[in-house]
């Protein structure tokens, strides 16, 4: 129906440049520079049309009948007029297009398409709106039959995505086939437009709770408005009855509950993005797409007991939501996440060896500090070296006089023997206090007590005779 209009439309909206593919050739970037404003394309009625035009003037010009010119001359202006006609249709035509805020993967959304007619007397019929979208094939269309001049018509297509992540639009391909149907004339407007889809979301029962939690929230230790206690008190003026704790309440005096403030639990979900060494097949590209569809699944489900959620990829990359945002952030951070390739993996590696090898210029560093630090305990060491050599030499030194002293004289026997009885003699001493006291019988032979007084003056000899041989 016609009505105003109710988007902004552009007095002139610009044409569609097709960019070429990289690594086009130069025709094909010519041919893009160069390309009409208009395509023309035969319908199947139009080639009967041009098939009987040329049969009639072939005949016109063989006969020289002047009926046939007539005819041919008629057919003729047909194709002429149709051309003209379909020009005044697509003149002056802006289309503008109007998205949902969110769609998601597996579930129709609509899309408004507004045509307005800028022209002043000359309505616009037969009008069909195609979307066109970046490296997809064009599948929806909008027909107008009439738009009446300084008017817009509104009409809505339907689409169900079929994966997720930015839907880019680029324009539309407004065409018509007014008024004859014997050529379908269009033209390309520029008009972007884009559309995240958000990853399909499956129904997902989680685990029960433990009991006094309520909503997926748990009480904090500080008084608040929540389901557990924090506390008991005793009732005063203004309290609210219901919060009476009636179990404990003997006698004239009530007993008050005090509720404990309530937290949100944080559920942490991580996505590992990261494709495999040797490149990501369609089966590990498969399974990726099952993983982001099973964390926003349960993703959705806490949010809906009250969780909060934190979904963070092996990338680094990272999105929150709770209650209060929805699940809105999540589930747009899914749509957009992507892969990331096997050298990322590689360059948690090369970022290791980066930091090690500091560590090992460290250690070089310690070593070039330990090697002063030994060269300092050498040379503290060089110096009782150097006292240790002189004592050596003294003893070298001494070392023939020691050999001389080796053949003792008949003198120095007698001094070694007299050091010997001085010395032993304190210890004689020292071993008689400490003995005990021992009682000794007479000796009835007087030649065993006069060999035994003997005996220490032997005892002396022989030890001197040690010493000295």
């Amino acid at each position: 129906m016609a009505v105003g209009r109710l988007f902004t439309h552009p007095d002139v909206q610009q044409a569609l440049r097709r960019e070429p593919p990289p690594g086009a050739g130069r025709v094909r970037r010519f041919l893009a520079r160069v390309r009409p404003p208009r395509f023309i394309k035969l319908t199947r009625e139009g080639k009967y049309f041009i098939g009987i035009t040329f049969g009639v003037g072939f005949a016109a010009v063989n006969t020289g009948n002047n009926l046939l010119y007539l005819l041919l001359g008629m057919l003729l202006s047909l194709i002429i007029v149709s051309g003209v006609m379909s020009e005044l249709s697509l003149r002056a035509i802006t289309v503008v297009r109007r998205l949902p805020p969110r769609a998601q993967v597996a579930r129709p959304h609509m899309v408004e398409i507004e045509v307005y007619n800028h022209k002043r007397r000359v309505p616009s019929y037969a009008i069909e709106i195609e979307d066109l979208r970046a490296g997809q094939p064009a599948d929806k269309r909008c027909f107008f039959l009439k738009i009446s001049p300084r008017s817009a018509q509104i009409a809505a297509y339907r689409r169900t995505p079929a994966r997720r992540g930015r839907d880019h639009h680029i324009g539309f391909r407004v065409a018509t086939r007014f008024p004859f149907g014997l050529f379908e004339k269009s033209r390309e407007l520029a008009a972007d437009g884009e559309l995240i889809i958000y990853p399909a979301v499956d129904a997902v029962k989680l685990p029960a709770l433990s009991r006094g939690r309520h909503e997926g929230q748990s009480g904090a230790l500080s008084r608040g408005g929540g389901d557990e206690i924090f506390s008991l008190r005793n009732y005063r003026e203004g309290d609210d009855p219901r919060d009476i704790y009636w179990r404990k309440s003997a006698g004239p005096q009530l007993v008050m509950r005090e509720r404990a403030e309530e937290t949100q639990r944080t559920v942490e979900q991580v996505l590992d993005v990261y494709q495999p060494a040797g490149g990501a097949d369609d089966a590990w590209r498969e399974r990726f797409e099952r993983n982001i569809r099973e964390i926003a699944s349960r993703s959705v489900a806490h949010l809906k007991r009250g969780d909060a959620v934190l979904v963070r990829t092996t990338y680094g990359e990272r999105a929150r939501a709770d209650g209060s945002q929805g699940a809105d952030p999540i589930l747009r951070f899914l749509a957009l996440v992507e892969p990331a390739p096997a050298l990322a993996a590689m360059g948690g590696a090369g970022a290791a060896a980066s930091v090690a090898a500091p560590a090992s210029e460290a250690a070089v560093a310690s070593e070039a500090v330990a090697a002063p630090a030994s060269e300092v305990a050498a040379a503290s060491v060089a110096p009782v070296e150097l006292e240790a050599a002189p004592a050596s030499e003294v003893a070298e030194a001494l070392a023939p006089a020691s050999e001389v002293a080796a053949t003792p004289t008949s003198a120095e026997v007698a001094a070694a023997s007299e050091v010997a009885a001085v010395l032993v003699a304190p210890i004689e001493l020292e071993a008689a206090a400490a003995a005990p006291e021992v009682t000794v019988a007479p000796v009835s032979d007087p030649e065993a007590a006069v060999d035994g007084d003997a005996l220490p003056e032997v005892a002396a000899v022989t030890s001197s005779e040690g010493v000295v041989s």
